[in-house]
């Protein structure tokens, strides 16, 4: 394709009138760059993208492309995300270089000849480094850079992992205040049932069931028939509140790091390990202050009330969701060594256990699954979408090294626990919002229009909805989506789908008022389930918890817990709330974009030894920079570069995500199957390359 093609890709659009100026702030991917701001995301022009990196805010002002699609230049960057960056250390005559490993920043960065501190330490070309920005690039002069620390050899097992660690300023430890601020807690049963509002639930049946490999367990379910034939079903969340105070030392650690992230080889939790693995996780046969949701439901799954208080529980049973589903599936001989939890027991030997407690464990399983069915098809009727993604989880052995290549899907067992926990967060969402009580709601915006159109003229181009369909899609229905989700789950046009709907929604964040959740169709939603590894639902149980009092022991008794919920003063929850949500919503993004970051390099090295080979695949994805595949044999995704489609020159056209060849007229498009050979593996970006071979077949 040669200069020509990248030529073509580069023209600059024809530009309109000028808008005026607009602040946002930038998205990054490998594939180019997007500005949000207020009037709505746009593309930043490609000129614009050496002076960026992802998060910083800027002064943008819009032009019409040569397709009178509005673009982005950028004007001025006001506030800058990163401080640092992570490259590999080179030599350019008298200069060091430092080549970035995130593909999503454009320019090398330099050391000028009297800066020594690749010398200091201890960096040897072709070494992984972590390197202080000292000026930005522009548009015509590149950045400069200091080295702060060698973080390892380009060669190194886990070096890939440590440069999104460096790269998302991810801290693999916990501050000493914080840890021992934690160790000086302690589990009081006594002391918490003295609390008036606080009642004792040991005496129910209660379990866990979590991923096979869990150690921290902040969620366990209770599940009765009523005499009515309808559910009280419990939803016991750990009560971190109780033991994480307001504006101590582990509070606003918490708060600055907002989240667990969860890499591929670590944990790097939100809590110390004092809290998170022992005090307020639910192990089995263990006491435990709890915050319980009761809810009571019709025989249809329908809500009729729901009655919430802080408790003390005794979990009975621990299972797996591996477990949980063979026992549903009524193989309870088929457990195996894999399914059993870490430090568990055996599928058989809970049976058992549950049995002591007066507990048929089968059936027990068998109506949270009947209950749970219930409720995701009334979820349904008031317009939830449910979007069926494959996520591609690495396995590990001891050393931290792939051994396969594992795909998380929803199962009877994830599924009840899921529906369990939705209602829990919207019981306690609905209660907090009819009060108009400020806290960290869960807000999912509809999607922009524009986006679900490029989605639904894609679908219709690949024949995967009719035109009446498509339009339905660009009006927004969620019916419309919801019935091409459910005709396509078991084809073969599933993944693309869910993919395309689902790039067209917007990111679901936190706010400190109710806006309701657009894909869960439900008017109030919070997160109040998972406290250990979320501090937006620590929030939310801080502002439960002050209200239960309010309700329980009147205004004066309440306001004797408010300095150990919400705080008081000028740094009380209210006065914050607003950039805890901002905090939480980016820290959430961060945490995402490593985890996925981290699988991509387990599943680089998963290949790294198979460089020659060739696998079926599917095309997933299209852009400027090259053609997506999916295998199937593992579902990881790798490229094929524009550079290795041969000397053709092939049009892109951007809104069906088609590329055409100038010469024969060869087509690629989403849902082609293809045959790809493995070309190149790069273990530290995570990267893989393909070159495509044939086109076997489409989807159609």
């Amino acid at each position: 394709m040669g200069r020509k093609r990248h030529a073509a890709h580069r023209r600059k659009p024809t530009r309109g009138q000028r808008r005026p100026s607009l602040t946002g702030t930038v998205r990054l991917t490998e594939r180019g760059g997007t500005v949000e701001t207020a009037e709505g995301t746009f593309r930043l022009a490609g000129r614009s993208l050496r002076e960026v990196m992802a998060g910083d805010t800027v002064v943008v002002s819009l032009h019409r492309g040569q397709h009178g699609e509005r673009r982005a230049v950028v004007e001025g960057v006001t506030e800058r995300a990163a401080t640092s960056i992570v490259g590999t250390y080179d030599v350019a005559g008298p200069l060091g270089v430092i080549r970035p490993l995130d593909t999503r920043v454009k320019a090398d960065f330099f050391m000028p000849p009297t800066d020594d501190s690749a010398r200091h330490a201890g960096v040897a070309r072709g070494d992984v480094v972590q390197a202080r920005i000292v000026s930005y690039p522009t548009r015509v002069e590149s950045g400069v850079v200091t080295i702060e620390r060698r973080i390892g050899a380009a060669d190194a097992s886990d070096v890939g992992i440590r440069c999104i660690m460096a790269r998302y300023d991810l801290e693999d430890g916990y501050p000493a205040c914080a840890e021992a601020a934690a160790s000086q807690l302690a589990l009081d049963i006594e002391q918490a049932l003295a609390d008036p509002v606080r009642r004792d639930m040991r005496d129910r049946f209660c379990c866990t069931i979590d991923p096979v490999d869990a150690r921290d367990f902040d969620d366990a379910i209770s599940l009765e028939r009523t005499d009515d034939g309808g559910y009280l079903l419990a939803v016991h969340i750990a009560d971190v509140s109780h033991y994480v105070v307001w504006d101590d030392a582990v509070d606003l650690e918490a708060r600055r790091r907002a989240t667990s992230v969860y890499l591929a080889d670590r944990v790097l939790p939100m809590l110390p390990e004092q809290l998170s693995n022992n005090l307020c996780s639910l192990v089995p046969d263990a006491d435990r202050l709890a915050m319980t949701v009761d809810i009571t439901l019709d025989a249809g799954g329908r809500l009729r009330d729901a009655v919430m208080y802080p408790s003390v529980i005794r979990s009975r049973v621990r299972l797996s969701y591996d477990q949980a589903d063979a026992l549903l599936a009524g193989n309870v001989a088929s457990d195996t060594a894999m399914s059993t939890p870490v430090g568990g027991a055996p599928l058989a030997e809970q049976v058992a256990r549950a049995a002591t407690a007066g507990v048929d464990l089968a059936a027990f399983l068998a109506c949270a699954d009947e209950l749970a069915r219930a409720r995701m098809r009334l979820r349904h009727e008031r317009g939830a979408i449910d979007f069926n993604t494959v996520e591609v989880h690495a396995v590990l052995d001891d050393e931290g090294m792939p051994r396969e290549l594992a795909c998380r899907q929803r199962t009877a067992a994830t599924g009840l626990i899921e529906e369990a926990m939705l209602l829990a967060n919207e019981c306690v969402a609905a209660k907090l919002a009819a009060l108009d009580l400020p806290c960290a709601y869960r807000v999912h915006e509809p999607p922009v229009p524009d986006h679900l159109a490029d989605a639904a003229h894609v679908l219709d181009e690949l024949g995967a909805v009719s035109h009446r369909e498509a339009g339905g899609i660009a009006a927004g229905s969620q019916a419309a989506m919801r019935a091409v989700l459910a005709a396509h789950a078991h084809d073969g046009y599933g993944e693309l789908v869910n993919a395309l709907l689902l790039r067209a929604m917007q990111r679901a964040i936190y706010k400190p008022a109710n806006e309701g959740h657009y894909a869960l169709g439900a008017d109030a939603y919070c997160h109040f389930t998972s406290p250990i590894r979320r501090y937006p639902d620590l929030v939310v149980h801080r502002v439960l918890k002050l209200q239960i009092a309010r309700e329980r022991l009147g205004a004066r008794a309440a306001r004797e817990r408010t300095e150990a919920l919400v705080g008081r003063g000028a740094e009380a929850l209210d006065a914050v709330l607003s950039q805890v949500c901002r905090t939480s919503s980016e820290r959430e993004r961060m945490a995402d974009a490593a985890a996925h970051a981290s699988q991509k390099i387990k599943v680089a090295q998963y290949y790294a030894d198979r460089v020659g080979e060739r696998f079926a695949g599917t095309v997933s994805w299209i852009d400027c920079a090259g053609v997506f595949v999916r295998l199937d044999e593992t579902h990881a995704e790798g490229m094929v570069h524009l550079r290795d489609l041969g000397g053709e020159w092939f049009d892109l056209d951007e809104r069906a995500l088609t590329l055409t060849g100038a010469s024969t007229g060869r087509r690629i498009t989403l849902g082609d199957r293809v045959i790809v050979e493995v070309t190149r593996v790069n273990t530290v970006r995570g990267h893989l390359d393909f070159r495509l071979i044939h086109i076997v077949g489409t989807l159609h």
